[in-house]
């Protein structure tokens, strides 16, 4: 059976539905010499009679039976391979991977969800992981893209910001600052102040602001969560460096307030990384495109936090993070 064809299962699997040749060919546009040749092909590699006719009549035999369930099983599977690489030549049927840092879990499914809607049919994958995760991910390939505020400087990867990630300093509204306007710098240094763990992207970006007064904070406490530190500034605990996206819904309510400190917010980007060696399936290329062209109004929309168009640079191959 190992010479035996695609084309001559297909023929047998037509002959052994219709019980006829002639219907058989005629359904396969082809003569039915040239069926009758593709089945006695097929039983020659079979070593068995797969028809007997009885009248004018033919009926599959015992080997013909079995040759049928393996022959329709096999096309299916050809069919179902053919299927899978036309689903990976367009974006309709594709999976989309992608990982965020845990910062932008507030509003990435709102992307996500706007996304899908106008791509009907994909599948979505989504992991939210903190910045060492996130990075292990590019590094074993197990992501076609990763979203977060820092791309890696010790990686060959593509890094092309698609909206502003604005951070600012955070109080209950009853704290001393609250009413407050032009808040120094020099001041936030004598407040307690509640932050994201050493290593973590909001620390990172925390140290690029406060630069060498970083230092000088009084670090009361380090939390791995960011809804956790939310809820210790409303508890009276010290003040917070957050994403000025991660506190809609507290400024909504009034249960956080946003301080008034010079140089503030402070703005960085939100990047959509791979890996430059990665071939992106059309459905990552698309999400990547749908990112750059409307990520940043989208985001705004959704956080109601209007900030000034950032400078993000030309969104090109040249826009991407060097090794160090």
């Amino acid at each position: 059976m190992r010479h035996a064809t695609l084309r001559q299962l297909k023929v047998f699997e037509t002959v052994a539905r219709r019980l006829s040749f002639s219907r058989a060919a005629e359904e396969l546009h082809l003569s039915q010499p040239a069926v009758s040749t593709q089945v006695k092909q097929l039983e020659d590699h079979a070593g068995l009679p797969l028809f007997e006719q009885l009248g004018k009549r033919i009926f599959l035999t015992p080997a013909g039976r079995e040759m049928l369930r393996h022959s329709r099983a096999i096309i299916n599977q050809f069919r179902e391979a053919e299927e899978s690489m036309a689903q990976l030549k367009g974006i309709c049927g594709g999976t989309l991977n992608v990982s965020v840092i845990s910062a932008g879990d507030y509003f990435f499914p709102h992307l996500l969800a706007e996304f899908n809607r106008r791509h009907e049919g994909i599948k979505l994958h989504l992991d939210v992981n903190n910045r060492q995760e996130l990075l292990q991910k590019l590094a074993d390939n197990l992501t076609d893209l990763a979203v977060m505020a820092r791309p890696p400087l010790d990686m060959d990867v593509v890094a092309e910001p698609f909206a502003p990630h604005p951070y600012v300093i955070v109080a209950r509204p009853d704290h001393p600052l609250a009413q407050q306007k032009r808040i120094p710098r020099s001041e936030l240094l004598q407040q307690p102040f509640i932050t994201r763990e050493l290593g973590s992207d909001t620390w990172n970006s925390m140290q690029d602001v406060f630069g060498e007064d970083m230092d000088k904070l009084q670090v009361a406490l380090e939390i791995r969560s960011t809804e956790t530190i939310k809820q210790a500034v409303m508890a009276g605990m010290g003040l917070a460096f957050v994403s000025a996206y991660n506190i809609n819904l507290e400024l909504q309510v009034g249960n956080l307030v946003i301080l008034d400190v010079e140089n503030f917010p402070a703005m960085l980007n939100w990047y959509v990384v791979h890996r430059k060696d990665k071939q992106l399936p059309p459905v990552a290329q698309a999400f990547k495109g749908f990112l750059l062209e409307q990520g940043s109004q989208l985001i705004e929309a959704f956080t109601r936090f209007k900030v000034a168009p950032p400078s993000l640079g030309r969104r090109s191959k040249g826009a991407r993070a060097s090794k160090a």
